[in-house]
């Protein structure tokens, strides 16, 4: 899966407002808008968390259950990044699962890091928030 274009908001200093967010995220606003409202609603991930750590990498909105980060949200142009860390287990459970098949590919193809296994999807549409609120769950299960 090729990564699509930069994060919408490199170089800016503040956080992006709600004005700025829709205007990047064009049509995908409804799915980044109903994935955080799902993900509060169904796994009581309620803590988010505006972040940059760099200029040249934009911003990201970070979701959390409690003081576990669970998802990365980084806005793009017309779609949207979820990035997970996924541990072991986690990884594990995932790929046993009934995920669609391309994000069991990712899941194999994803980089390894200290803090977990790097899994990136790309998000468009409502149509393609089911398979994060899937790992999200697994996440937070393992």
């Amino acid at each position: 899966m090729s990564l699509m274009s930069p994060n919408a908001f490199i170089g800016k200093a503040e956080r992006p407002t709600d004005e700025e967010l829709t205007a990047a995220l064009g049509p995908a606003k409804t799915a980044w808008d109903q994935l955080i409202d799902d993900l509060a609603d169904e796994c009581g991930v309620v803590g988010q968390q505006w972040n940059s750590y760099s200029r040249k990498a934009g911003w990201s909105l970070r979701l959390k259950r409690e003081q576990r980060n669970i998802v990365y949200l980084s806005p793009h142009r017309g779609c949207f990044l979820v990035s997970f860390a996924l541990g072991d287990k986690a990884v594990q459970a995932a790929q046993q699962s009934k995920l669609p098949p391309r994000v069991i590919k990712i899941i194999n193809e994803a980089k390894r890091y200290a803090e977990g296994t790097g899994v990136r999807l790309e998000v468009k549409s409502p149509k393609d928030i089911e398979a994060v609120k899937k790992l999200a769950a697994i996440k937070l299960a393992n």
